[in-house]
């Protein structure tokens, strides 16, 4: 199983560069964030002609989540819970005895701001739909963007970034604690590399080139899953391209 996430940042405006790198790349699994458009306007047909089946959930303008599947999802889940709160940061469904939950995290402004404080609950909240609803011991697999760099090799000057909102310790404490509970950073266990990054700041001249990016998105599963991984990559080739998302594609394959 290939699975790939990818903040699009408007999947309306980047719909040529997702379905180009579709093409390329044939995932079994795509987890879209940062969609930015409500579901009636969502490029469903389009979508479907690649060949994907997609669960969606969206807003104008801002949030919005997508899990595209070359199998039809047994179950799929909005939001956080009943209620339906957070249903266009989060989306959950089961695939092929897998289930993928992508979330797109609050990104938080500024450390002593409200937001940061939302995001860091945020977190906590996440925590809690993970212990309510599923095991370790269950596969699966958690993937999205993160909004959170976890370690200084995944920022581009570690010294310059410390304490900055996506570099910060309380964030890094709220990682601790999912890693705790059974997940495994898959790209971590094939690639230790420095400079791999999938964010790079649209305000920073040529900062792909210049390598001053994060790796704020993440594919991370449970370790009966992680130990089924055979590898893992960033493909910055996307966020090369015309009119880019500020953000590249992450992807990992499993043997199942």
């Amino acid at each position: 199983m290939k699975v790939a996430s990818f903040n699009v940042n408007s999947i309306r405006a980047r719909l040529g560069i997702v379905t180009e790198w579709v093409g390329k790349e044939a995932p079994d699994v795509l987890c879209l964030q940062e969609t930015k458009v409500q579901d009636a306007a969502f490029p469903l047909e389009t979508l479907k002609g690649i060949g994907y089946h997609c669960a969606f959930s969206g807003e104008k303008s801002y949030n919005g989540v997508a899990i595209l599947s070359r199998s039809r999802p047994g179950k799929v889940r909005k939001g956080f819970g009943g209620d339906g709160s957070e249903k266009t940061r989060i989306i959950s469904a089961e695939i092929e005895g897998v289930w993928v939950v992508n979330t797109y995290v609050p990104q938080g402004f500024l450390p002593l701001s409200a937001k940061f404080r939302y995001k860091l609950d945020w977190f906590a909240r996440l925590y809690g739909y993970f212990e309510a609803n599923f095991n370790p011991s269950d596969p699966v697999l958690w993937v999205g963007d993160f909004n959170v760099a976890p370690a200084p090799e995944d920022v581009y000057d570690p010294e310059l970034l410390g304490g900055h909102v996506g570099f910060h310790p309380d964030e890094h404490a709220a990682l601790e604690r999912f890693r705790e509970w059974g997940f495994v950073d898959v790209f971590r266990m094939h690639d230790r590399s420095e400079g791999r990054f999938t964010f790079w700041d649209y305000r920073i001249r040529n900062a792909v080139k210049r390598g001053l990016g994060w790796r704020v998105d993440h594919i991370w599963a449970t370790r009966i899953l992680a130990e089924r991984s055979v590898r893992a990559w960033i493909d910055t080739g996307p966020r090369l391209k015309p009119r880019p998302s500020d953000h590249a594609p992450v992807v990992a394959e499993f043997d199942l």
